[in-house]
């Protein structure tokens, strides 16, 4: 009795050939295509797919989820770089930046560095009275 194949059912993936396409968009291919920085929106137009999609072939293979991270560094490299050089325009970069946690956040002390302004307690003392009797 020979061996028996299994018939594969439905449409093949798409997943081996959007795997080596995704580490070309990242070794430069974005370029090719007017991308100024990689991005996952940018890989999944590049592989003709949805982001979701990506975002699945992530879940699933962990060298295609390593290649969406490779993207995002690579990101935020050259976000951080065309930026300091001016060759970005600083409020998109300053928004884009906030993706990958940075923040424009300032914090207020309002207290001197001399202590001179720290608050003091104030402190209330009570005294007994005796009433007057006339």
């Amino acid at each position: 009795m020979g061996r028996q194949t299994k018939n594969k059912v439905g449409r093949p993936s798409k997943f081996a050939e959007s795997l080596t396409k995704a580490n070309e968009y990242l070794m430069g291919g974005y370029e090719t295509v007017g991308d100024v920085v990689p991005s996952v929106a940018g890989l999944a137009c590049y592989l003709g797919i949805s982001r979701v999609t990506a975002q699945a072939y992530a879940r699933e293979n962990e060298e295609f989820s390593c290649t969406l991270e490779a993207i995002k560094t690579l990101q935020e490299n050259r976000l951080i770089n065309k930026g300091l050089t001016g060759d970005f325009n600083a409020t998109i970069t300053k928004l884009m930046l906030a993706n990958h946690g940075y923040s424009d956040k300032q914090e207020v002390d309002n207290k001197s560095s001399d202590g001179s302004m720290a608050i003091s307690p104030t402190m209330i003392q009570l005294v007994p009275v005796e009433a007057k009797h006339e």
